[in-house]
């Protein structure tokens, strides 16, 4: 392949000859184009890229040259990391590199490569330029050194050879294009052949053609980025005319004196501000401002974010033009008159208060903890109360207009405002600020003539604010549609107070204001621009992360010594615990054994949390006392013996070859985390354990923020606006599964790449929408600054938080509605950075699933099966596995998994392991190889004979990370920790460290004896798939899981499949799917009965399944209870026993309506469900009857004037008589059952047409569900008319919207015109009906040409009744030779004597051992072929078929 690129650079090198190492000498990159063509010359791949001159400037004069600017290439160009990593993809396909005077650009890509730390050396490709000797004899332009010809520019060779000008030089995407069109020119023309290059033959055939003309141009656009570079510079010359006359009117006083904004909301201020925190220190660096404040409102969420923004900020700043920035942390907090008071609503004033240090931001925490854990009502709230007790280290302004001074001052009086200000500052004294701002509102002038007063008059310093809550100006319009979002709100409802009004901010000046603007601003007031320096002074900087703390675990007292200190008594502990658990996991501890327990005890010792260890264990030896079912591990941890003998994990880390470094790295210490699976209903009785053990106020869940993705944010934005909802919905379609703001700011080539042509026909779509000035385009310019933005938050779903000391010590807490627990503010990706434990606790329903089997053979076959030590190579359940049957099965259940198990035959355990590791996207294209080589199909081979003690259970192809860790050991000396470090580089693709770790790689295995060339082989297999490989540790716990609900299915498949219904009650459709899978496994599912169904799904004695009470509507679990306690010593024999033995206070008439649908009380014998619920006249149904007798029994039961009587028997009463009236047809059973269940239970309405349904369909609803793959297909579909709605359109035509159903699934149709005036009457609610349709491409749309959604056209209804007389044309009966006699000649003739009309019938006789078939038309018998027909030939077991 041929690679031709061109650079565009700041300048030219002072030495030509130096080392591209010498980067001081070579200039930078500012543009790299390329094209990657094939042998062929056709074009593969196209780049473009300016590159972002970061830390560097462009020069002017270079800028001349080629037109891009410092802010151009800030504002549009690419990091040249990212960059160079695509050219290095494309350059290591290539085998010769094309260009003009291409040394000057392979040296500037060289000392680039150098800079970023990139080894690779790009000179070693051959190269072909297009300025040499060669070039100069075609154009013979004199003036060469020594007479001879000089090297023509690009601009010469191209005229010489098209005779055409090019006009587009010193722009590399256009060099580019030009110089691949010199270059295959050149070689057309022989000028380039095979004495310059090998593969001239090939590419000259490809390159001449009949005409003998030139090689024509692509054709592509360049971008004339002199225009670009030129408007940028009139923006900001308009910019700086605007700031310099701002500017002249600042006080010279004040020109020098830094501003910084002390009053700032974030997104975490949830749907009241747009600004993201990276772009508030953005604006903030912009501004050469020396400090940033966050103030949100109510909470702290974002306050980590802030500090590691900033700090990362701070960091990377290597020019000394940027200032470093100062973090404050603050909060805008409510404050009330009683923060306990909730009576009446009491939302507070908004007080801003900054931290001055780490103990003020404590205090701070503590109070934003308050006002939502005890203060919530309506909004977090706290009172001064509070404000009193956590002052100290605190910084206070008055606020806005919300705040105490300002409301008062203007809804209640001066003299009030001036007694709150003396409260504020006689508890804060010099730290507590006057607030003042200026909008432009009315409002806030008053306000300010009374503050300067009260400043005067009570010497507290004023501070000069904008309160900010979009970081641009033209975001203000973004931000008054997110405060609509907020309040559900149209944006053209008018901003105001009461109702026909919405809340919204009066101007668009709340954004982040320059310094010279606030300056300006203020020019009167100076001092309230100075005084903010005074404050910033008084704030320390400090940092929130920090080791994670670990909560006091309680050691025995035997184990307490004086002498020792808490964590050398851990440490004890901790081996003791470890080896008491080898007695019971090991039979002999041999010595590597004993070295590798004490290697891991050491590596933890030395890592500091033996205490975690002991967390955990402690936690799971609790979870098993109380019943609840713990997985055997679950990720890197089963790597652990320490973990194993602890009774962690379940998995002998010595069998399975599991690595102790995976885990935990020897060199580098880092937190050990080890999630845990419990039982998903036993879960929430670990996290009561852990509460009741370390204290509420110690425990909490893990905040979750819901944020704003691409979509919701095109439809919130949409509704706001008023966008109709089909526009809306259009837009929305339109966005692939990836952001707004990759959309449009990513490079189209690289987005072409990375999307499917549908994909990125519809961005290209959406961008030309954005460049319109309506609605549509509105809404998508305003979704993109509202995309990301925090849209509400919720809990984590298994991170649990636990803490040494009171929880709001180290983070400020709040409240969630989905749980009872507190949460933290700070969300997962910090809490640990912050000193929290988090440990997972998941909750696993496959663990639910084992132990209701378990329980379930314990109740039909008194058996107390150990699930945790069955064999683990029990015949049953691999062939299970090899038959593919793993329906239900832990992670086995897929179509694509059964099929290669089926390939596979696994017989031992290892074969399960390697099978849940490599079905995943990337290895799995491994799996054929891996099958051929366990069944002896391929040649298992290793590069070097030592590989195989490692990769020989996975028949030598690598599949886990730790067969890479284990051979970078043996080959080339790799430390443990080192291996774990080549593992984490070559998963995450970390190219940095992997240039650091090969030559190690290579140098060791050399120093062993290896073949450098095969060691390179080695290394590149491992690259090309380590990245895939995976953590083995986690493959067997989870093939351990799989393989005991294999061996359940394989051994007790009935009780298995009814854990399995039991676990999935509350999806339908996924009990619809398991009923099928009973079907094929030949077990009956029967529906609910009051004397056999518990609650969940059960196993009767005839090894049938018993639909679970439970599962349907309106039947509690208390009157589940109820009917199960009553039925303890007896079954029940009418309704009326039931009512006498049940609890009828947890069983009312509803629960007993929903038992009668679903057949609950069918085992009663000579009642039928339709008398359950008929009323003789009286308006009383039978049912309630009962209920009244059920009642009135137990009353008197249970009085004292029966007691008199006891010995005398059960006093009698007279039983209700049993209402005659017809049964419910099977259809109406069928409805209600499904009604009450969701399901039919005990049939089908289709049952009673599978023949049509199976001879003359094609199609089942299900294919409805993606209709782009049926366009143009003819589908025939049979199934029941559900809900049907007539509709007239406001063009006054009719149409109709109806639900059709089939064995698989319901569709909505709607159908118009002439079809619903056609068609219309079969439209009736339990219709059964047979139809045609078709699928068309979309209606395609005028201006933009593009088809909309896939439409479906109707061809014919017919009732599903009449489908085989007037369908079926023709029948074949299959007659076999060696069965057929006289007796089968005279039914068959008997039964077409009865059935003569005018259709064909064939007689096919065959004989399946000689092959022999023949088909013969019957000349004698013409038939009717219609139900009657098929009933017949059924009943005498003839086969057939139906055309």
């Amino acid at each position: 392949m041929f690679l031709v690129f061109d650079t565009e650079t700041t300048g030219l090198p002072k030495k030509w000859n130096a080392p591209v190492t010498d980067i001081d000498n070579w200039p930078r990159c500012v543009q790299l184009a390329w094209q990657l063509h094939d042998a062929k010359g056709d074009m593969v791949s196209n780049h473009n890229y300016v590159i972002n001159p970061e830390n560097f400037d462009i020069p002017f004069e270079a800028e001349k040259i080629h037109g891009i600017s410092t802010d151009l290439g800030r504002k549009i160009g690419k990091k040249i990391e990212d960059v160079l990593k695509i050219f290095i993809g494309d350059y290591e396909k290539s085998g010769f590199l094309v260009g003009h005077n291409l040394k000057f650009d392979i040296n500037i890509i060289g000392s680039e490569l150098h800079r970023i730390g990139h080894k690779i050396d790009i000179t070693e490709k051959d190269v072909l330029d297009t300025c040499s000797e060669l070039t100069a004899s075609v154009c013979k332009l004199p003036g060469g050194r020594g007479g001879k010809y000089k090297f023509p520019t690009l601009i010469e060779i191209y005229s010489t050879l098209f005779n055409e000008k090019f006009n587009e030089a010193h722009n590399a995407s256009a060099d580019v294009e030009a110089n691949s069109r010199v270059f295959f020119e050149l070689v057309r023309t022989g000028v380039f052949d095979q004495s310059v290059f090998k593969g001239y033959a090939e590419l000259v055939s490809n390159l001449k053609n009949d005409a003998n003309t030139p090689i024509p141009a692509l054709g592509l656009k360049h971008q004339n980025f002199k225009k670009e570079s030129e408007k940028i510079r009139e923006n900001i010359s308009k910019l700086e005319e605007k700031e310099i006359k701002t500017i002249k009117n600042i006080p010279d006083s004040l020109k020098q004196t830094p501003y910084v904004h002390l009053h700032n909301c974030s997104q975490f201020s949830v749907l009241q501000s747009t600004s993201r925190i990276i772009d508030l220190v953005k604006k903030a660096s912009e501004f050469k401002m020396p400090a940033l404040a966050i103030t949100d409102k109510a909470n702290m969420m974002g306050c980590f974010h802030f500090i590691k923004t900033i700090n990362s900020f701070n960091n990377n700043i290597n020019n000394e033009l940027k200032t470093k920035i100062k973090p404050i942390i603050g909060c805008e907090l409510n404050i009330c008159n009683n923060h306990l008071d909730k009576s009446h609503r009491d939302d507070g004033f908004q007080v801003v208060f900054l931290a001055k240090n780490k103990n003020g931001y404590e205090n701070l925490s503590k109070m934003c903890s308050l006002g939502y854990t005890s203060g919530f009502y309506y909004v977090p709230r706290v009172d001064k109360d509070i404000v009193y007790k956590y002052k100290d280290d605190l910084i206070v302004l008055s606020g806005n207009m919300y705040g105490e001074i300002p409301s008062k001052i203007l809804n209640v009086g001066e003299n009030q405002a001036e007694e709150a200000l003396v409260w504020w500052k006689s508890n804060f004294k010099t730290d507590f600020y006057l607030e003042i701002m200026r909008h432009g509102q009315e409002n806030e002038d008053r306000v300010n003539r009374v503050i300067k007063k009260f400043s005067e008059k009570h010497s507290i310093k004023l501070i000069s604010t904008n309160n900010t809550y979009y970081v641009n100006k033209e975001d203000a319009n973004a931000h008054d549609i997110l405060l609509c979002v907020k309040d559900g709100e149209k944006q053209s409802t008018p901003i105001g107070r009461g109702r026909g009004f919405r809340y919204g901010l009066p101007n668009q000046e709340y954004y982040f204001k320059s310094p010279n603007e606030m300056k300006l601003l203020f020019k009167d007031i100076p001092e309230a621009v100075v005084n903010i320096k005074e404050l910033i002074d008084k704030v320390e900087e400090y940092d929130l992360s920090r080791d994670v703390l670990l909560p006091k675990f309680n050691i025995p007292e035997s184990f307490n010594s004086k002498s020792k200190s808490s964590e050398e008594i851990e440490n004890e502990y901790l081996k003791f615990l470890t080896y008491q658990g080898v007695k019971s996991c090991y039979e002999t501890v041999s010595k590597d054994l004993d070295d590798r327990i004490l290697f891991e005890l050491d590596v933890i010792k030395n890592s500091g949390y033996p205490g975690y260890f002991l967390i955990v264990q402690d936690l799971i030896k609790a979870a098993r006392e109380m019943g609840v079912s713990v997985g055997p591990g679950r990720g890197s941890a089963a790597g652990s013996v320490v973990a194993y003998c602890l009774g962690i994990t379940k998995i002998d880390p010595i069998k399975y070859d599991l690595l102790f470094e995976r885990f935990l790295n020897p060199d580098r210490v880092s937190m050990p985390d080890i999630d845990i699976d419990f039982d998903d209903e036993g879960r929430n009785n670990v996290i009561e354990y852990v509460i009741e053990k370390y204290g509420s106020n110690q425990v909490a869940q893990i905040i979750t923020y819901g944020k704003m993705a691409a979509k919701s944010s095109i439809r919130d934005t949409a509704r706001v606006l008023d966008l109709s909802l089909g526009d809306a919905d259009r837009l929305a379609k339109l966005i692939p599964n990836i952001k707004l703001k990759d959309i449009f700011e990513k490079d189209e080539k690289k987005l072409s790449e990375e999307l499917r042509s549908e994909d990125f026909s519809n961005i290209k779509e959406l961008k030309s929408i954005s460049n319109g000035d309506d609605l549509q385009a509105e809404t998508v310019n305003q979704a993109r600054v509202l995309e990301g933005s925090l849209r509400n938050v919720g809990t984590h779903a298994c991170g649990v938080i636990i803490t040494p000391d009171d929880i709001t010590n180290f983070v400020p807490i709040a409240t969630a509605k989905d749980s009872n627990l507190f949460v933290t503010q700070y969300d997962n990706a910090v809490v640990e950075s912050a000193g929290l434990l988090k440990m997972d606790f998941l909750g696993l329903k496959t663990l639910t699933l084992i132990k209701d089997t378990v329980k379930l053979i314990k109740y039909r076959h008194n058996i107390e099966l150990d699930i945790e030590n069955i064999s683990l190579d029990d015949k049953k359940t691999y062939e299970l596995f090899q038959k593919g049957n793993t329906v239900g099965i832990f992670q086995y259940e897929s179509a694509g998994m059964q099929k290669y198990l089926r390939d596979l035959k696994p017989t031992v355990f290892e074969d399960l392991i390697a099978m849940n590791a490599l079905y995943r996207p990337g290895p799995l294209e491994y799996i054929p190889s891996f099958v051929n080589r366990k069944n002896g199909k391929e040649d298992i081979s290793y590069d070097l004979p030592i590989m195989e003690e490692s990769l020989k259970e996975t028949y030598g192809i690598t599949v886990y990370q730790e067969q890479v860790m284990q051979l970078s050991q043996k080959l080339a000396n790799f430390s443990k920790g080192d291996a774990d470090l080549l593992r984490k580089a070559m998963g995450k693709k970390i190219f940095d460290l992997l240039s650091k770790l090969k030559p190690k790689f290579l140098d060791g295995g050399e120093t062993n004896g290896y073949s450098r060339e095969i060691l390179e082989k080695i290394w590149k297999d491992w690259e090309a798939f380590a990245s895939y490989a995976f953590n083995k540790s986690h493959s067997t716990c989870y093939a351990l899981i799989a393989y005991q609900t294999a061996y359940l299915k394989a051994h007790y498949p009935a009780e298995y499949m009814a854990a399995v219904l039991s676990n999935n009650m509350n999806d339908i459709k996924q009990v619809s799917f398991f009923m099928e899978e009973c079907k094929k496994m030949s077990i009956s599912v029967l529906g609910p009965d009051v004397n056999e169904s518990f609650y969940k799904f059960t196993v009767n004695d005839k090894n049938e399944i018993r639909f679970g009470m439970g599962a349907i509507k309106g039947v509690g679990k208390g009157a589940v209870k109820s009917i199960i306690n009553g039925r303890q010593n007896k079954k029940y024999n009418s309704i009326f026993d039931l009512t006498k033995n049940i609890d009828l206070r947890a069983a009312n008439k509803k629960t007993f309506d929903s038992l009668v649908y679903a057949g609950g009380f069918d085992s009663f014998k000579g009642v039928h469900r339709a008398q359950y619920l008929h009323d003789n006249g009286d308006g009383v149904s039978f049912v309630e009857k009962a209920l009244k007798f059920g009642s009135k029994f137990q009353e008197n039961k249970n009085s004292s004037q029966v007691s008199l009587f006891e010995s005398f028997g059960e006093v009698q009463f007279n039983e209700p008589e049993i209402p005659d009236c017809k049964p419910w047809s099977t259809l109406k059973n069928l409805k209600q059952e499904k009604e009450v269940v969701g399901i039919y239970i005990s049939g089908h309405p289709l049952d009673d047409f599978k023949l049509p349904i199976e001879h003359f369909c094609n199609a089942s609803l299900d294919v409805l569900n993606d209709l782009n793959f049926l366009i143009n297909k003819e589908l025939k579909i049979g199934g029941i008319v559900g809900e049907v709605e007539h509709r007239i359109s406001k063009n006054g035509k009719g149409w109709a919207r109806f639900t059709f159903e089939d064995y698989k699934e319901s569709y909505d149709f709607r159908i118009f015109g002439e079809d619903y005036l056609k068609y219309k009457h079969f439209l009736v609610e339990n219709n059964f009906l047979f139809i045609r349709i078709l699928v068309k491409e979309g209606w395609r749309d005028r201006e933009t040409g593009k088809s909309g959604d896939p439409r479906i056209t109707f061809l014919s209804f017919q009732q599903l009744q009449d489908t085989i007389s007037k369908n079926a044309k023709k029948l074949t009966i299959q007659l076999n030779i060696n069965e057929f006699d006289e007796n089968k000649i005279d039914n068959l003739k008997k039964i077409f004597s009865k059935h003569k009309g005018k259709q064909q019938l064939e007689i096919s006789f065959f004989e399946n051992k000689e092959k022999i078939k023949l088909t013969m038309p019957s000349e004698n018998h013409k038939i009717s072929i219609n139900e009657d027909l098929i009933s017949s030939i059924q009943k005498n077991n003839f086969h057939f078929k139906l055309n």
